[in-house]
């Protein structure tokens, strides 16, 4: 295997993060700060994670040892009191992983306060957490200052909540002779979330540009600074999770006001397609379906999509294109393009529509009610379910992805191991991930367009279904999809080529 190391040269490399699967998990960062530390520990490194240690951690299961008392982590404050206190105090307890096999996650520390992650229900949604992801940067590298044992070469920092890491490494312990010889990569998951405001609509006096020394964390200041400014800002290397996004970015149109930043860094900016687990995502043993199949036995989706129909109350009929959405109903999505075509196309195409997911109140509705004027055709669930994605995955023909941008998506890579064909919007990871099917070639593993219009998205759709009527060409469509490789192993030989490139640009 690629990139393997000799014990004494392994590099080593911490992830730091708000949440990290299976110990926690808010939404897709759980998974990526699961996966691909795992990934890149089958390549040789010696990897590691550190989050918070949150109230719903399964004590029991994960048995947890301690790595160090009373840390002391600075708050920033000049002239402590009481209420602002010049230190707070903290554990950090470790989860030893003797091995990643059996879907173990790697070794994990957890950074430990009462006040800030025990005492809260959830991972995110409160007014002071921008003072508890600073607490957690901050911690994070009070730790690694302290310990005698392991230091990282790199660390790997994700989104805003942890942009702050790569700020104190290089101010207030850019002296310190442990820390000063860590790289550092920041990964942008969203840059469109980039603190707790909205950085659209920010006032000229409360404007963070990045150069301002760190305020306490008792400073109202602080809930002004953006996190993702900073990360950009002082970290060696930057990531987005598709390649893409990475040039996307740097446009007025996605650029999120950050665009003249990221074209200054133009050198140290590149994107990596997020992978899949594909034990998981495996049509051929997932329990979840009515029937199992392969690529070489594309006949038993069959089954499936009766199964798929009976439970959505839809006539079954497996001759019928069936497209789905499995998505959070949010603009991003692109779901503002079904308003004026959506009801038209799937009557015009004798299609059927199931739909799943929950979100914004103006998507829900529509849909409801589209589900009750075509009752026959549309159907829908509007509320969290863990097994109906695969049962849809498992049955449906065709998904639709038409977002309006999109960093990487995983709805499209997970539908396409399954062998539904995707029919999306070439921005971001979509672009990375799908081929737009040539008949003049037969090479293709979906459907795609380019302009954020109604019209497009409606030729798209029954672009699909005319291919969809030679079951032939359908079949090889299948069959290139389900053969894609989008592993998580594959995105982890991309990270180690960064990993190095971080170390190099650091040295320099």
């Amino acid at each position: 295997m690629a990139f393997l190391f000799e014990r004494s040269n392994k590099k080593k490399v911490l992830f730091v993060a708000p949440e990290a699967a299976p110990f926690v998990k808010a939404g897709g960062l759980g998974d990526v700060v699961f996966a691909l530390p795992r990934a890149l520990q089958a390549l040789g490194y010696d990897v590691r994670v550190m989050i918070p240690l949150y109230a719903g951690i399964d004590k029991e299961k994960f048995h947890l040892t301690m790595e160090m008392k009373g840390l002391e982590v600075p708050t920033g404050v000049e002239n402590a009191t009481p209420t602002e206190p010049s230190h707070l105090i903290c554990n950090v307890k470790k989860f030893t992983s003797k091995s990643t096999a059996d879907r173990m996650p790697v070794t994990a520390y957890f950074l430990e306060n009462q006040e800030y992650y025990e005492k809260r229900s959830n991972v995110y949604g409160y007014s002071d957490d921008v003072v508890r992801w600073n607490l957690l940067c901050r911690g994070t590298l009070e730790f690694l200052r302290l310990s005698n044992d392991w230091l990282p070469d790199v660390i790997i920092s994700n989104d805003w909540q942890t942009g702050f890491l790569s700020n104190y490494l290089r101010t207030e312990y850019k002296n310190d002779q442990r820390l000063k010889k860590i790289a550092t990569i920041f990964v942008i998951h969203n840059l469109y979330y980039q603190g707790m405001f909205d950085h659209r609509y920010v006032a000229d006096l409360d404007y963070d540009d990045g150069q301002s020394a760190m305020p306490s964390f008792y400073d109202q200041r602080i809930y002004k600074i953006n996190g993702m400014r900073r990360g950009i800002m002082y970290s060696d290397k930057i990531c987005t999770v598709s390649p893409t996004y990475s040039r996307e970015i740097m446009t007025k149109d996605y650029g999120e006001l950050l665009d003249d930043l990221l074209k200054e860094k133009r050198a140290h900016v590149s994107g990596i397609l997020n992978g899949i687990d594909y034990d998981v995502l495996n049509p051929e043993t997932d329990v979840n379906l009515a029937a199992n199949y392969t690529s070489k036995n594309l006949e038993n989706r069959t089954k499936n999509k009766l199964e798929l129909q009976a439970r959505f109350n839809l006539p079954q009929n497996k001759d019928v294109p069936l497209f789905c959405i499995i998505s959070r109903f949010v603009e991003q999505k692109g779901f503002d393009l079904f308003f004026h075509s959506l009801e038209a196309v799937v009557k015009e195409l004798k299609c059927q529509l199931v739909i799943l997911g929950s979100g914004d109140a103006k998507y829900m509705g529509y849909f409801k009610e589209l589900t009750e004027r075509l009752p026959e055709q549309v159907s829908v669930h509007l509320t969290f379910d863990t097994t109906l994605p695969r049962l849809i995955f498992g049955g449906a023909d065709i998904i639709l992805v038409p977002s309006k941008f999109e960093p990487c998506g995983l709805t499209q890579i997970e539908a396409m191991r399954y062998g539904v064909i995707p029919i999306v919007r070439r921005t971001g990871g979509l672009a990375d991930s799908v081929i737009d099917y040539n008949p003049k070639t037969g090479n293709g593993t979906g459907f795609t367009f380019d302009n954020f219009d109604s019209l497009s998205l409606a030729l798209t759709m029954a672009r699909a279904c005319e291919n969809y009527k030679n079951k032939e060409t359908w079949r090889k469509i299948q069959r290139s999809a389900m053969l894609q490789d989008f592993s998580w192993l594959k995105s982890a030989e991309e990270y180690a080529k960064l990993i190095n490139k971080a170390i190099v640009a650091h040295k320099k």
